[in-house]
């Protein structure tokens, strides 16, 4: 019986695309009292896997909290694998505002001590006693409310990209480091103010409305399924976005856009940018904001001792690294002296700039292709970009798409390209090949041969 993955990311990644077939990204949670964590995780991973659904899931004696990449065709599939379970009947999944096949390429499904992590040892706490669910409409009207105070209970990385406006951000890079903070910060308001929070997708909001009331305040508010659901129902809707710029979310896209607004910086050069990226040195991998212009010119790195890092041999960058700790390399290193214009807190409302708006993805024809390679290094002078070949074989004439997330799909016809630094009209496994490209090219993104 199978509980665990077989295929490394990249061989998942390679049916994905094979196959053709949309994919969801989605999300869900649910706070219940679950007596065997262990056995309820396995019978979920069992039916997950046969309906080829990939992500991440904590499971707890409190509940379950999941993030997931689920084919289009088998939704309803998936939703019934949750609704077996009485807890979970009528559960709201929050669906993405904008999906990439590629969001997750693994099943992970794990039990945890807690869903999420709150640092707390009361036992007289109870989850379960929330506050006022509020939705779309409703959560705009109450921040009209002068007597309405609105705190933003996600982490410092999260806010700074985007945020509701007049919202408290505490500076912190953990939830549980927000509740004591936020409690002594208003501890002089809960008889009388309108305690209002919102989250990614609810489910940190929720056990903080908990906790909230449990800590004496009478007037406790949280947004219904987070801003996910906020950005969904405000299109439905037509209501007014009083959100404004990027959801920081948990898979590679790091970010779905909610308005074209623009409220943060490239922690490098100060120009006005959201794409979160993540360190390319393997010992750093420290989570910041960069512009395509410093990408560029730092090869996805966040310093110029990171840089040189990547230049040296993998044997001497791993001897550097030894013995090391890391830590939560991707998420919770935000912070550092080399990011000259990072802000945690006091968050302008202002945009900064704005964006065009991205098509929604859902939107796209497919295109039957087979993925070739990666982006390895994009020459801005020549507009020449250089991948790697890691799959199948590139010939002279082939259609070629090049997709990333921030990239897009871009469509082009091979005339001419250098392999291994001679013109060549095929390049086969292993190979460099070089080629012009009449636009910008990031190291995330995948190289594919379009078949007709």
């Amino acid at each position: 019986m199978q509980l665990y993955n077989t295929l490394s990311a990249e061989e998942r990644a390679q049916l994905i695309d094979e196959a053709g077939k949309q994919r969801l990204t989605l999300s869900f949670y649910a706070y219940a009292k679950i007596e065997d964590p262990k056995k309820f995780r396995d019978d979920l991973f069992i039916q997950w896997n046969q309906l080829d659904a990939l992500g991440r899931t904590y499971v707890a004696k409190e509940g379950i909290n999941a993030q997931m990449s689920v084919p289009a065709e088998n939704f309803e599939a998936f939703r019934e694998t949750l609704e077996a379970y009485e807890f979970m009947r009528g559960i709201r999944l929050n669906v993405a505002v904008e999906h990439d096949d590629h969001s997750f390429l693994k099943l992970t499904v794990k039990v945890r001590d807690k869903i999420v992590a709150d640092g707390l040892n009361d036992e007289t706490f109870d989850v379960t006693n929330i506050g006022v669910h509020l939705k779309a409409k409703e959560f705009n009207q109450i921040l009209e409310d002068p007597n309405t105070i609105v705190v933003d209970f996600r982490n410092h990385y999260e806010s700074e990209i985007g945020h509701f406006k007049g919202a408290i951000t505490p500076d912190v890079e953990t939830f549980r480091e927000s509740l004591p903070i936020i409690n002594e910060q208003l501890k002089d308001f809960k008889e009388d103010k309108n305690l209002v929070m919102y989250c990614t997708g609810g489910i940190r909001c929720e056990k903080a409305s908990a906790y909230f009331k449990h800590q004496g305040f009478k007037n406790v508010f949280q947004l219904e399924g987070g801003i996910i659901n906020y950005a969904k129902q405000i299109k439905e809707e037509n209501l007014e976005s009083k959100f404004i710029g990027k959801n920081f979310v948990f898979d590679h896209r790091l970010g779905e856009r909610i308005t074209d607004d623009i409220v943060s910086q490239c922690h490098q050069c100060g120009k006005p940018c959201d794409n979160h990226t993540n360190c390319l040195n393997d010992g750093c991998h420290l989570l910041f904001i960069q512009c395509d212009d410093c990408k560029t010119a730092m090869e996805n790195c966040c310093s110029t001792e990171c840089l040189e890092i990547t230049h040296l041999p993998l044997a001497e960058q791993v001897k550097l690294r030894r013995g090391k700790q890391v830590g939560n390399k991707v998420f919770r290193k935000g912070k550092s002296e080399n990011l000259k214009f990072k802000h945690s807190s006091e968050l302008s409302d202002i945009p900064l700039a704005k964006t065009q708006e991205t098509k929604d993805i859902r939107q796209k024809i497919k295109v039957k292709k087979v993925i070739l390679g990666k982006a390895e290094h994009y020459y801005v002078k020549a507009q020449v970009g250089l991948f790697i070949i890691e799959n199948n074989e590139l010939n002279l004439g082939d259609k070629i798409l090049i997709s990333g997330p921030t990239t897009g799909n871009q469509e082009l016809v091979l005339d001419k390209m250098l392999v291994n630094g001679s013109e060549n009209s095929t390049a086969k496994i292993g190979d460099k090949v070089t080629f012009e490209v009449p636009f910008r090219v990031r190291l995330s993104d995948k190289l594919f041969k379009i078949l007709e």
